[in-house]
């Protein structure tokens, strides 16, 4: 059963706590605000910053389901918003066949029979015969729940115009069963890395809000929510070394869950402190390309004292 919506963003801040995600004012307070107002929430930023996890938080914090459409490129709506289920039409015009024989038994030929069969075929286009995907199922669900539009930058621009209609109404247009609103309006968390631009109409729809990667004072704090047994000075250790990582022209910058899985490493190998050898054989946690890799090591000294200057 879901959770009443927290009477004000520090409440729902400490909600999120407890799902182990650490939101800050601003977030929190955007996030609450798209509670309130039945408003999407169109969350930007670099890849690995906690959009994603920010949607996992949410159902938990809210108690609702969490449904997740993953974008990419060629999605369409049939992938996204329903499927008629043929199998099911077909079973179910073999058993009823015999009442469509009584049917159209006094017919005097096929147009007429194809007439009369016309004002009974609304019934194999009803709700009992869709497969709902995550659009129609986030907005048909008897309970309210989060839907996460992943990445909405990798879709192509066609279906972003589709999505208009969701967004603004919290509807969907069926042409065999006209226009099915929310029962609930659903939360729905839009997060993009920004590999395109969003049109101006879908950022009119939606409140906004920016994740950037954590100060290291920051991410301190999200190590030790993640992690519950860690030390403050590894946790200042490794958010250090992590923030001075994402100062250097890398391909891809650690995101924070490479930082916590770095921390986790570093526990399981019994360390309190990072020194130039740890740091060198356990990069991989931390960077998943060998370029990156590479300039780490050239700059490595620099690295584990910057680390060790952010635990002081």
């Amino acid at each position: 059963m879901s959770a009443p919506i927290p009477s004000s963003p520090t409440d729902l801040a400490s909600s999120l706590g407890q799902a182990r995600y650490l939101a800050d004012p601003p977030l929190a307070l955007a996030l609450w605000l798209a509670l309130k107002m039945d408003r999407p929430l169109l969350l930007e930023g670099p890849a690995g910053v906690g959009k994603t996890d920010l949607a996992r938080a949410s159902a938990q914090a809210l108690g609702r389901q969490l449904i997740r459409l993953q974008c990419y490129e060629g999605l369409d709506e049939a992938r996204a918003l329903f499927e008629w289920d043929y199998a099911k039409q077909m079973l179910y015009t073999q058993l009823l066949r015999d009442s469509i024989g009584r049917e159209l038994a006094d017919t005097a030929g096929i147009s007429e029979a194809v007439e009369r069969l016309a004002g009974s075929e609304d019934v194999f286009f009803s709700e009992r015969f869709l497969v709902p995907r995550p659009l129609l199922a986030a907005l048909r669900s008897p309970d309210p729940v989060v839907l996460l539009i992943d990445e909405v930058d990798r879709a192509d621009p066609e279906f972003e115009a589709f999505l208009l209609e969701v967004l603004s109404e919290m509807s969907v247009s069926i042409p065999e069963l006209g226009t099915l609103r929310a029962i609930h309006p659903p939360l729905i968390l839009l997060t993009t890395n920004a590999t395109r631009e969003m049109t101006e109409a879908l950022r009119r729809r939606c409140l906004h809000a920016f994740l950037d990667y954590p100060t290291p004072q920051r991410e301190i704090g999200i190590l030790r929510l993640a992690l519950p047994g860690i030390e403050e000075r590894l946790a200042a250790h490794v958010a250090a070394f992590a923030a001075a990582l994402r100062q250097m022209d890398l391909r891809k910058p650690p995101a924070i869950s490479e930082t916590i899985d770095w921390a986790r490493a570093l526990l399981l190998l019994g360390r309190q402190e990072i020194d130039a050898d740890i740091a060198r054989d356990t990069l991989g946690v931390l960077l998943k390309h060998q370029t990156d890799r590479e300039a780490a090591e050239e700059r490595l000294g620099q690295l584990v004292r910057a680390a060790g200057q952010g635990s002081t």
